[in-house]
């Protein structure tokens, strides 16, 4: 698989922060949306309890470039296949997907097989984030 280009400079990355499943732990996310915004990312937060089909709804609708993925329930094996699935079916293969929160070590690599392009664990600094967000966030063509 090839690398996308970055975001074409001069237009704000346009990120999604989502909660899936029954995960009713969103401090962080807030957090995190505070940060990207802070750093001068366009941040849609979709707030706690998404379905699949409904983080998926929201990228297209919001046009986002980055969907980030919180999660500290531990479902993130059941949730995220079926994330990566509603995100084929509407035609955002070319949407960088992120994960973040408690995902144990050994599910990482069966994650990244997925197509989560990077799994951010707790102590990850916002910093860290914020420089793979800007390397890898696809470019976009901004005449529409």
């Amino acid at each position: 698989m090839t690398q996308p280009a970055p975001a074409a400079p001069g237009r704000p990355i346009r990120v999604l922060i989502a909660k899936p499943g029954l995960d009713g732990h969103d401090r962080g996310a807030k957090v995190l949306t505070r940060a990207l915004r802070d750093a001068g990312f366009e941040v849609v937060y979709t707030g706690l309890f998404q379905t699949p089909e409904m983080i998926a709804s929201a990228a297209l609708q919001e046009d986002v470039d980055v969907i980030g993925l919180s999660i500290l329930s531990g479902a993130h094996l059941a949730l995220f296949p079926r994330i990566m699935e509603a995100l084929r079916a509407r035609g955002l293969d070319d949407v960088l997907v992120v994960a973040g929160g408690t995902i144990p070590g050994e599910d990482i690599p069966v994650v990244r097989d997925m197509g989560v392009a990077a799994v951010f664990g707790p102590g990850t600094s916002f910093a860290e984030i914020v420089e793979f967000l800007r390397e890898h966030a696809p470019a976009r063509d901004d005449a529409a």
